[in-house]
């Protein structure tokens, strides 16, 4: 996901004991012979844990040989895994992963505005680069299932609902300021409920 060519892989990777707490839990809902189930999760756990040390959620090549061994299963099926679904990283992205629904109903609602938006906000020049102050991550993803609040905006793992450029600009500041808005609609509707009404993201909720 990062503009850089080289990316500087870690010699070794552990998890650590709040890791460690979580895949002892998720392996206790498996059987034994069918803990290799549990590689989604645990690439999830991966992630998390490089957020939590690194700012940026990605899963280095050793961390998929410390899944394998867990799950003892080959590395080529954990990286067939990793690299299968785009919720996983395997190079370091930014501390905020911009990611925009470009299907259709989003399409039709001005995802291409937000996506303009972001590059102004940010300085990213293309799709699936990283900014130079290394914040920002910019990806463009499948439908996100929040057809009906389209556009949407994801955050890591938060949606922004209803977004607007001038709306998406206001949540990029925001975000470089360390402020993160409460997720949900930027237009002030009830979950899915008609709104007639869109207002400024600081009117809408409040900033933490």
């Amino acid at each position: 996901m990062s503009h850089k060519k080289n990316i500087e892989q870690p010699l070794s990777f552990a998890f650590d004991e709040e890791s460690t707490i979580q895949i002892t839990q998720t392996l206790s809902k498996y059987p034994p012979e069918r803990k290799a189930s549990a590689v989604i999760p645990l690439l999830y756990l991966v992630q998390n844990q490089l957020k939590r040390k690194t700012d940026s959620a990605w899963i280095p090549k050793v961390a998929l040989a410390e899944v394998a061994r867990i799950l003892e299963i080959p590395v080529s099926r954990v990286y067939e895994i990793a690299t299968f679904y785009s919720m996983f990283n395997l190079e370091p992205i930014g501390k905020y992963h911009l990611q925009i629904c470009g299907t259709t109903p989003c399409w039709l609602r001005g995802s291409d505005d937000i996506f303009e938006a972001c590059k102004k906000a940010t300085g990213i020049k293309n799709i699936g680069e990283t900014s130079d102050d290394g914040l920002f991550t910019l990806s463009e993803v499948e439908c996100l299932g929040a057809c009906a609040n389209a556009p949407i905006l994801q955050v890591d793992h938060d949606y922004y609902e209803d977004m607007t450029a001038e709306i998406t600009v206001e949540l990029i500041n925001l975000l470089r300021q360390g402020k993160r808005p409460p997720p949900g609609s930027m237009a002030g509707r009830c979950n899915s409920a008609p709104s007639n009404t869109e207002a400024p993201i600081t009117e809408v909720k409040n900033v933490k």
